[in-house]
């Protein structure tokens, strides 16, 4: 194997192995380090699986109330274990499939730790590897409270909520982000007895205001109980449970539950890859880079969660190809916008976004105009027995400019996309008034939103 290479990425997340696939596309000779599993967290234990997860629980959900469709089922049982083996199995399946990327597109793969030496070197192992450009793709990791340590049996990390050995009866979930809601939304439809702690006012609080409190409503309507603006103080452990302590507003309630998941956000690996002996700069636990993915040290770049928020898959893949595009020099190349980055949680209902809330928008300095369209108002929605969610739209009132799109609802991960292009191609209400949705479909919602921003919204 050569040592030599035009390009190293460290890790084989969604943005590392990206980063090298187009790499190889463009001519370059690539090698790709990675320690673990090829596709990263994401892959394997966070974006896909939970999603096989999701489905388990959403199918276990419709059955309990499938009676409202005008069938009949008794004695409806779960097999956890099967489902944990299909969510392991999905997982196993597209992990290999990054591998065959990396055979097809000529990628070299080394497999271990990788460290920086400095001077366009790289050491894994007693090797040492050499490349005129190197890209950190290192990821993060959960972030852990002191006193609130995990301990992989009764208080869980992601990593241990996807594989479970029986079904918890009841659990805690600390955080309230995508991560803590997607699996509070899993137990809860698996018919475990789960209560949210956040530390904030409210839930979800990337989502704008109006979308986090519907979906905090719909969440209790499925008997979830939600605790916001309190923390979670202690953990005393039992041989199967644990007693949790909760203080708010100075009192303190005592919770006990068969499990807790920690899901208080993420921080960057940047410990042990090497970094001291480099100009690399790290602000509070990320790589900081320039708008080109660049780092303080020359022919070293940074991309995906090591450099901090948002921390999603598509932000990272997107980061791969900028940064790439531009060391080779391909001509109209774009610096990542992050407004138009979408953000989706896949519990039920789902909610996903893109560009700034009504409350951000305002404080801009803009004055907006603000569309609204509820899901009970659609007849597809009707049609597939999902009446509850809600579509908003915010523009500017003086240019037309799109500013932001939220959603709760069913399906609303595969409508915002929609509203992407929309931002990406800088599109006014105008073009979206006069573009033609098909009927009868949920995205008609998209539509009618915006017509009701300017008061002209037909079927509401």
């Amino acid at each position: 194997m050569s040592k030599s290479f035009d390009l190293i990425v460290i890790g084989g997340g969604p943005g590392g192995y990206v980063a090298a696939i187009r790499a190889a596309q463009l001519k370059m000779n690539v090698a790709l380090i990675e320690a673990q599993h090829l596709g990263g967290i994401c892959l394997n234990w966070g974006c896909i699986p939970t999603k096989a997860l999701l489905r388990s629980s959403e199918i276990h959900h419709l059955l309990h109330n499938i009676d409202q469709f005008g069938f009949s089922a008794k004695d409806i049982k779960f097999d956890l274990k099967k489902i944990v083996e299909r969510s392991r199995g999905v997982a196993k399946q597209l992990s290999g499939g990054i591998a065959h990327l990396m055979k097809k597109n000529k990628v070299t793969v080394i497999d271990g730790y990788a460290k920086l030496e400095g001077g366009g070197k790289v050491s894994v192992g007693k090797d040492i590897y050499s490349a005129k450009h190197i890209i950190i793709a290192t990821g993060a990791r959960a972030r852990v409270l002191p006193g609130l340590e995990p301990d992989g049996n009764l208080v869980w990390t992601y990593k241990e909520a996807m594989v479970p050995e029986k079904m918890p009866k009841s659990l805690l979930v600390v955080g309230s982000g995508a991560i803590g809601i997607e699996f509070a939304s899993f137990y809860r439809f698996m018919g475990a007895e789960v209560t949210v702690v956040e530390v904030s006012e409210r839930i979800l609080g990337a989502e704008d205001e109006e979308i986090s409190k519907f979906a905090h409503k719909a969440f209790e309507k499925q008997g979830m109980k939600i605790i916001t603006g309190a923390q979670v103080t202690k953990f005393d452990k039992g041989k199967s449970n644990v007693k949790v302590t909760v203080e708010k507003a100075g009192k303190k309630e005592e919770i006990t539950v068969d499990n807790v998941i920690m899901a208080v956000g993420i921080v960057g690996n940047v410990e042990n890859i090497g970094l001291e002996k480099t100009k690399v700069k790290v602000d509070r636990g990320h790589i900081v880079t320039d708008e080109w993915l660049r780092t303080g040290e020359p022919g070293v770049y940074a991309i995906g969660d090591v450099t901090g928020a948002p921390w999603l898959a598509h932000k990272a893949s997107h980061e791969g190809v900028i940064c790439v595009e531009k060391i080779v020099g391909v001509k109209d190349v774009h610096p990542l916008k992050k407004s138009n980055i979408p953000g989706c949680t896949y519990c039920t209902p789902q909610i996903a976004s893109v560009g700034l809330t009504e409350k951000a928008a305002k404080e801009k300095g803009h004055k907006v105009k603000v569309g609204r369209f509820p899901f009970m108002g659609n007849g597809k929605a009707i049609a597939l027995g999902e009446p509850e969610g809600l579509v908003k739209t915010i523009f500017d009132e003086k240019t037309g400019e799109l500013l932001g799109a939220h959603m709760v609802g069913a399906e609303v991960t595969e409508m915002i996309q929609g509203y992407v292009i929309a931002k990406t191609l800088e599109t006014t209400e105008a073009e979206l008034m006069h573009t033609i949705f098909p009927h009868p479909t949920l995205s008609e919602m998209m539509h009618e939103s915006v017509l009701d921003a300017f008061g002209k919204v037909i079927h509401f």
